[in-house]
Parts: structure tokens; sequence; C-alpha cells
């Protein structure tokens, strides 16, 4: 008997449709879509879908997800891999009985200030915040921890909407623009200081079974804060030590204490320079696309095939070794407007083969993206790690974006 898969997401993007396809792969698995908008592949690749007119609205995804078993029958599973909407993901599961993530866990991954206060009373290291609804208590959590702030949405995502202030006037000043109030509040947190990485891990059945690590050269704040850097998430192949070791322990608590049953998750976290370690935040998904892909690289696993036989089946796909060091760069240049030109990508091929994963260069005519991700990226793996740091360095000192 076929078990039917509801998969959610806005659009069928490129880095969305690797994990629908895994799905659509496992075995008997009947996979229906709730989509907004809908592509030739979905059609191809889900039995049915159901198009919404907002993919974040529990309303549309009941409406959806009703629609969808009248035709077919009960969901076993309903998933998506779209942080924004991992709560209501939830909460319709909730109403249908079917098995999955809670609404509690989902909204403590989700709500970013109620984490850390689940994370610190577990005893976890994390920065200290709070939720401001004005100047006056901005001011007061400053005046306690100190002018060398960070400030984002509470459920934000990445290092959008993410400002660091270091004096009581861009303090000010940044409050003005965000507005804060008891309706929208804004999270402040102490910076954090040190070398940023990333903890990811497959969870199943509520006990992390594999891992794996990256280094962030440098962090995406910095990146956002100086146009002229290009983003370089590193993992190598070599992760032990006591700080990794610190770092997994953490991170496998943190799972623990949101209370995480079955998935992968996204932990972002601080070495600090005296050798001790503070969570930023933990995200219950798979990280973000390369990372991702590179995650299944370094430990040679189909990385989508993994993640959807943990979500559907509550299954460890199999066990993962670290074999190779993989790095994306995230390709951008100084200035604005439209991309004009892409200079040195020949070259860069040359050095890069064979050890090239994955490219996709910027377009020329589209605008600029603001983001530290950048207008494209290149996916090297390598046996070493050094190697692998040459030749993304190479990469970023090659290829060169131009606009206009």
């Amino acid at each position: 008997m076929l078990r039917n898969v509801i998969f959610a997401a806005s659009a069928g993007t490129y880095d969305v449709m690797r994990f629908v396809r895994a799905l659509s792969r496992l075995e008997g698995v009947r996979l229906l879509g709730v989509f907004r908008r809908l592509n030739d592949e979905l059609r191809q690749v889900c039995h049915d879908v159901a198009l919404v007119d907002d993919a974040t609205s529990v309303d549309d995804l009941t409406s959806a997800v009703t629609l969808l078993t009248r035709k077919h029958g009960r969901a076993h599973r309903i998933v998506g891999i779209n942080e924004v909407l991992m709560v209501q993901l939830a909460q319709v599961r909730e109403r249908f009985g079917v098995p999955g993530t809670s609404v509690r866990a989902a909204t403590l991954f989700r709500e970013k200030a109620a984490m850390k206060d689940a994370l610190r009373a577990a005893g976890l290291p994390v920065a200290r915040h709070a939720l401001v609804a004005s100047e006056r208590e901005a001011f007061a959590f400053a005046e306690d921890v100190g002018l060398e702030l960070v400030l984002k949405p509470p459920a934000g995502v990445g290092a959008k909407s993410t400002y660091r202030v270091q004096s009581g006037d861009e303090l000010r000043e940044t409050l003005r623009a965000m507005r804060p109030s008891a309706q929208r509040p804004v999270l402040l947190e102490e910076m954090l200081r040190g070398t940023e990485h990333s903890f990811e891990t497959l969870t199943v059945g509520g006990v992390p079974r594999v891992f794996s690590f990256s280094n962030y050269l440098p962090g995406p704040l910095e990146v956002v804060e100086n146009p002229w850097m290009q983003w370089v998430c590193l993992l190598p192949r070599e992760v032990s030590g006591p700080t990794f070791d610190r770092a997994r322990v953490a991170g496998v608590a943190a799972i623990r204490a949101l209370g995480l049953d079955d998935g992968m998750t996204h932990m972002e976290w601080f070495a600090r320079p005296d050798g001790s370690i503070a969570i930023g935040e933990i995200a219950q998904r798979p990280p973000g696309p390369q990372l991702c892909q590179m995650t299944g690289l370094v430990n040679d696993v189909d990385i989508y095939r993994a993640w959807a036989r943990a979500v559907v089946d509550g299954v460890l796909d199999a066990p993962w070794t670290r074999r190779y060091a993989a790095a994306t760069a995230w390709l951008r240049g100084v200035g604005k407007g439209r991309v004009s030109a892409i200079r040195g990508v020949r070259e860069a091929y040359q050095v890069l083969a064979p050890h090239l994963v994955e490219a996709r260069l910027p377009e020329v005519g589209k605008p600029k993206h603001e983001g530290y991700e950048g207008d494209g990226y290149v996916v090297v793996r390598h046996e070493r790690t050094d190697s692998a740091k040459a030749l993304i360095r190479a990469a970023i000192e090659t290829i060169r974006v131009q606009y206009e």
C-alpha cells in the first residue's frame, strides 16, 4: 500500500527540487505537493499537487491537505525544508493527527528568544539576549551587557535584517529603522567573538545519529557589512579535537532540549579565543543549499535521500564517514546595479577541474543580490583540506563579477 507523503513549499526551485526528487524515489511513497507555483518537473515528479495562494498560511495549507487527503487517503507524513514553514507544518500535522515534529518543538526552534531561553535553561552556552519593544528596554539591556550588540527579528532567517551596533548612537539609529513595538519586538543579543562554524546533524527517534561541521570564512554578518568580501564555507576533512568535541556535545544537548524527533538540524556556533564555545542559534531544517550539498559530499552520502529516509521512514540511511573536504565560494563583486560581465571563468576552470563539483555563475543582466550569498557560487571537493582551501581561494581570486 502506498504511503501518502505531502511536501509543502512556495515553489519548486532548483534547490527545493533536490529534496522533492529524493522523496519521490522512496519505496512505497505516493508524493503529493502543496505549492504556490507549479512547474513542469513538479507535474512529472508529484502524483498530485494542490495550489495555494500563501504557502505560509496555516489555513491555506490545511485546505490543501484536506483536498489531497480526500482524493488519496490519509497522509503518512507532511514535510518541508523551509524555515518559515516549520511551525505551520507542525500545526497542520497536529490538525490531521500526522506524526512529526511537534508544534512546541517547531516553535522553540523558530522563535529565537524562546530557543535561547530553553538552551540556557538546559545549561548550554548561548549569547545573552532580550526581546525589546522600546528604545528604553533596549538601552536597559545594553547597560547590562555592553554596547556591542546584534539586533535581529525574533524569527529571522540567516543574516537577513540583522545589524551590529557598537555605540549608543548606532543603537538608537537602528532601533528607529526597525521600530520595535509590543506587537513586533526586536531581539537583542550580545555580540559573540571568535571563529564562526556550523554543526549539522541527522536525528532519528530523538537521537542525533550522525553529524558534520563547517567553518565560515568569515561569518555571514561580516560579509554583509563588507561588500568587497566573498563568503566561503569550508567543510574540513578533520573534525576532531577539543573545540569540535565541545560543539558536538552542546549541539546534541541542544537538539534534545528542544525536542526534535526526526530530521536535520543546522546549528551556528562560535569558538571563542579562550577555547570555549557558544551557540548562536539552531534551526530544525537542512542547512542552506550548498552547505547541505557539501555535507553529503564530504561524507560521500546522498544527503537528500538521507533526509527523506529520516523524515518519512524514521531510519538512518547510512553511516557517515568523513572522506573528503569541500568548500563553496559565493561569488559577488564590488559595486551596484546589474551584472554586466563575469571575468576569469575559463582560467578558474583550468585550475579547479577535476575537483569542481558544481558552479552556478552570475547571470548577466540580473540585479545584484545584496545578501551574503552573492550572485552565484562554486563548489569544490578534495581529499585534503589544505587543497580544498587552495582551490576555493583560486576561485575567488580568479573569477570577477562586474556590475553596471
